[in-house]
């Protein structure tokens, strides 16, 4: 079964653009190491829960959207070979720091999952 990086982020959406752009570079890094997909996916249908939602997760702000993105592998040992791979790539190191980033980094929430099901 593959193998899963998941993310849900804030971004202005003043910087919406600029995500996109670093996204987009971003994901022909990871797909040229060997990623099988590389997905952003802005927020269409996200309302603030009761107990816990998307925009909670993030304690998204005025202005704000919530992105959920994913990468995914053949397994988690791929994953870990082709992550290597692009930390070291320097179209990735040379996008700078945490604090060049479109988003607040420290609000991002991220991990990796093996797939359960696969319809």
């Amino acid at each position: 079964m593959s193998y899963v990086d998941g993310f849900v982020l804030p971004v202005p959406k003043k910087k919406l653009e600029a995500y996109r752009r670093m996204a987009q570079a971003a994901g022909k890094v990871w797909r040229d190491h060997g990623a099988l997909e590389f997905r952003e996916c802005v927020a269409d249908d996200v309302k603030p829960g009761k107990w816990t939602s998307f925009p909670q997760s993030v304690k998204l702000r005025k202005g704000e959207t919530v992105l959920f993105s994913y990468i995914v592998y053949k397994s988690r040992a791929h994953r870990d070979r082709v992550n290597a791979r692009v930390m070291k790539d320097p179209r990735i190191t040379g996008m700078g720091g945490v604090k060049d980033m479109p988003f607040d980094a420290r609000r991002m929430i991220y991990g990796g999952f093996k797939v359960l099901v696969s319809a």
